[in-house]
């Protein structure tokens, strides 16, 4: 496995970052933060990771939010 010091989500798991913003904002204000229908509409962890790992825009979305939280 590759080392990669400059990457702040190396070894962080997508389920992982999407369970840690539901705790901190809720579905509610995760989908007014992000504005995606797996956040707003009948949302779950297994649906919108679904959604995240096919749609890289969304995924970074998330990602950069994610980052934002833990400063």
């Amino acid at each position: 496995m590759q080392e990669q010091p400059n990457n702040p989500l190396h070894g962080i798991k997508l389920a992982d970052i999407v369970e840690h913003l539901v705790v901190q904002y809720g579905w509610k204000e995760l989908g007014v933060l992000i504005n995606i229908q797996c956040f707003k509409n009948n949302p779950s962890i297994k649906s919108s990771l679904k959604f995240l790992r096919r749609t890289p825009w969304a995924r970074e979305k998330v990602e950069k939010l994610y980052l934002k939280s833990i400063k």
